[in-house]
Order: C-alpha cells, then structure tokens, then sequence
C-alpha cells in the first residue's frame, strides 16, 4: 500500500489511535512506549501486515527535525533552572565532552572490527554518541522514578542539550567521509561556530520572545501556545541562517522562558506536554515506517556487538571521564552511565548519510536503528531495577514537588484571603505576569467596583482592587504580602 492524499489522514489516525491505546497499557508488561510505537511502524510496513510502502528519508529527516523541535522544547520549557543550576557543569560536561568521548570510542571500536574506514567509523560514532531526549524524558516521567541527589535533574539536563553536539560531530564526520583528504582538525573551526552563535543565538531569542509573549494582546487565550510554536521555529530556523546550531538555541531559548514568568503560562505548558507526545508518535511511527526488518536482520550480529560495547564499555568510559573533575558517588556515576538510553534522535541523524549517498549509508542507518531499539529494550526497562539495586532511588512519596508541579497541581488550594490593593501599592497599573507571583499561590478572581472578574497574566491590578488569593499553605500567603509588599491584616 502506498501513502496517497486520499488515505494518509485515514492511515495516519488510525496508527496514532492504536499507538496510544498500545502506550496506555504498555508499562503493565514493563515496556516503554517508544518501542511500541516503533513496532507499530515496523508492523505497519512494506515488511509487516500493514503493506504501508515508505522509503523517503528526507520526509521522515524533515518530520524528524520538526518533531525533535516540539521534544526539545517542551523539555527546556519543564527544566527548571533552581533545579539544574548546582549539577549544571556536571550535565555541561557529559553533554560535550562525553558526547565527543562516545563518539571517538565508539568509532575506533567500529573501524577496528569492520570493513569501515576511520572516517566512516567515527560517522557512525558521532550519530549514536548522545543520549536521546524523547526517550529519557518519556520513560523517566513516565515511570515517575523519584531520584537521590539531583540525579534526575542531570539526566534530563544531558539528553536536553547533548544533542547539538552529536549534530554538530555527525555533520563534520559526513564532510571528512565525503572529503577524506581534509584534515581531522577542519571540524574544530565548524564545531565553535555551531555551538557559539547557537548558544548566544538562543538566550537572544529567548528574550525577545519573552517580550513578545508578555507586550502583545492576542484576545484569545488559545492563541499563545501558537505564537510560542511561530518563536520556535523562528528560533531554530533564524539561528540555522546565521550558522549556529538551531537545536541548542531551540532548548536554551525554552529554558528560559520556562523559567520568566509568561502570560498564560499554564495554557502554553500543557500545550507543550501535548504536542510533545504527539512528535515523539509521529517520530516513532515515522522512523518504524521507514526501516525495513528484512534489512537488519543480516547486520543483526555485528549490531549486538557494537550495541554491547555502547552500553557496557564506551558510554561508562565518557561518564567516568566527563565527570572525573566533580565529586560524585560512584553509584551516581554508574546510574547515569546506565541511563545511556539511545532512541529516536540517532535515528534521525542517521538519515543524513543516505541523503548524502555516501557507500556505507544504509548500513550505518541499520545498525544505528538497531542500536537505538537495542538501547530502550535493555536500558529502558531496567531503569526502576537498576535505581533500587544502586540505592538512587527515593520512595515515591518523598519525591520533592518541583516549582512546575505546583504550578500545573489541580488541587484545591486549602486557605484563601482578600487583599485590597492601596492607591500607591507597587502592584497598581502593573501586570499580574510582571508582579512575579509566587508559583504556591494563584488569584483566583478580582473584585473590581463590585464586579468580580477572573484574571489572566496579562490583567493589570488598579487601585482599590480587592484580590481573591488561593493557597495550598499559610507560608505560600505570606509570600504574596511580600511579593505585593502589604502588610497582612
């Protein structure tokens, strides 16, 4: 069968509804999601019972590039910076170094028992160096493991923000495959000007999208997760334009504003949430579709091979390394060296080397796939396991509540109080987004003149304004007095 107009639409839903249904249950058997709606893909292909032909990588490299836009994105949007701050050199570290590391190890280990030149060696290295976002984040929350030590934070923050350098090494590599007599050292010039012009790229556009967010008057509340998506995309595509890496500066640009206090904040984030989900389906689906099991089953020995060395050998070799310089137990480093998880992102990279056309491409793109389906199986079901067994793993009712969970509990808030706004309070005329509201607290209606009115970020507070305010604790009331600087009464 293949994909037209008429039935794409039909195709499409239907693979989405019965991979949703199939995520739902799958943590019952301890199977992660991802690798369902890969074998839904795989099943639903020219190989399988659905007969679907699909052999376009640039369309699925193009769905791969919009979707790892929604993941990475969402997951800077839910990094919070209190969180991230004291092991942010310690995730900087595994998400260069230890990518590099990965990729040089890996390589080496490639050429050495294959027909690969070292060129092609270190290709495949660099496209399965990084630890994959959608997959860590999906399996990590969807387990819901709570983690000693500002594990989690780490984890999250090195599969967030190692990708740019897996791209940046993939794209060089491919250049010295296709060029081989240009030297090793002609990358270094294209690596700095990736990750330089990404990473200041990102913060600007960060900014200025906070200020676009929070000074334009939409009128509809469903209009703001669309503007952030149109940002989003200008992010990733000015940033390319300018020859910085769009990746970094699409993840640091969603760090921070998920961090600033926006207009509609909980709106864009649970929009995010979704359309997250939504890109890692399709992705997954996407990427099952355009592999061909027949063709992996011949590569199948030396796949288990290199998928072996990955886990066991090559990244413990970039942790220890990377993180040599931190103090850190050694059960934390084995944890995070266990949580290697690769997924749908070398997949995507993959697709680069058979665009190009270069000899060994759909070799490497089937061991890569093999690799990443490898990965999630062993390492993905074994997470909860392997924290209890290294005692990195807190009971589940002692899991701290992050500022991000409080501001999307839906739980009722226990105590309430009237606050009458004075004629020269530091509130008047202001915004309620630019009073930074404490995230333990909401005002939940305004009484206006007799009139009550239920406010959005974009509200502004007048004079002789009497506030609604909900809390779930006496302490998150007393940090609105503050934050309003009035007296309690």
């Amino acid at each position: 069968m293949s994909l037209t107009i008429e039935n794409i639409m039909l195709i499409g839903s239907l693979l989405l509804f019965i991979s949703i249904i199939a995520g739902k249950t799958s943590y019952r058997f301890g199977v992660p999601t991802l690798v369902l709606f890969l074998a839904i893909g795989m099943l639903a292909g020219s190989d399988g019972i659905g007969g679907i032909y699909f052999d376009n990588p640039s369309v699925a490299q193009f769905i791969g590039v919009v979707s790892l836009n929604f993941i990475l994105f969402s997951g800077g949007l839910d990094t919070n910076w209190s969180s991230i701050k004291p092991v942010l050199w310690q995730g900087i570290s595994l998400s260069t170094f230890g990518v590099l590391l990965t990729a040089v190890t890996m390589g080496t280990f490639v050429w050495a028992i294959t027909d690969f030149t070292i060129y092609e060696g270190l290709l495949l290295g660099a496209i399965i160096s990084s630890t994959d976002a959608a997959a860590v984040f999906s399996i990590l929350r969807g387990k819901n493991l709570a983690l000693r030590n500002n594990l989690r934070p780490t984890l999250e923050l090195e599969s967030g923000s190692n990708d740019p350098m897996a791209y940046v090494l993939t794209i060089a590599f491919l250049a010295l495959v296709m060029n081989p007599d240009q030297s090793l050292f002609s990358i270094i010039p294209l690596f700095l000007k990736q990750m330089i012009i990404g990473g200041i790229a990102g913060l600007l556009f960060g900014i200025a999208s906070k200020y676009v967010i929070n000074k334009i008057k939409l009128g509809f509340e469903g209009l703001y997760p669309v503007l952030v998506i149109s940002l989003m995309f200008i992010t990733f595509s000015g940033t390319d334009a300018l020859g910085g890496n769009g990746f970094l500066a699409v993840y640091l640009c969603a760090v921070y504003l998920g961090n600033q206090d926006l207009i509609h904040k909980k709106t864009i984030l649970k929009m995010f949430d979704g359309l997250a989900w939504l890109m890692q389906i399709v992705l997954f689906l996407t990427l099952g579709l355009l592999v061909y099991p027949t063709e992996i089953l011949p590569i199948l020995g030396i796949g288990l091979l290199i998928s072996l060395f990955q886990i066991f050998i090559a990244r413990p070799i970039s942790v220890f390394l990377s993180l040599t310089p931190f103090k850190m137990k050694m059960r934390r480093r084995f944890y995070i060296s266990w949580v290697g998880l690769r997924g749908a992102v070398p997949i995507v990279f993959a697709t680069y080397p058979l665009i190009a056309g270069i000899e060994k491409a759909n070799m490497i793109f089937n061991i890569v796939f093999f690799i990443s389906l490898s990965s999630v199986l062993i390492q993905g079901t074994t997470l909860s396991v392997i924290a209890k067994w290294l005692n990195v793993a807190l009971p589940e009712d002692s899991k701290p509540k992050s500022p991000l969970d409080d501001l999307l509990s839906e739980t009722a808030k226990a105590i309430m109080v009237e606050i009458k706004m004075p004629e020269n309070g530091i509130a008047v005329n202001k915004k309620i987004v630019d009073l930074h509201f404490p995230k333990t607290a909401l005002i939940a209606m305004i009484n206006r003149d007799n009139k009550f009115i239920t406010p959005s970020g974009a509200t502004e507070i007048f004079a002789e304004d009497t506030l609604v305010v909900l809390s779930d604790t006496q302490e998150g009331i007393n940090q609105v007095y503050e934050c309003l600087q009035i007296e309690p009464t």
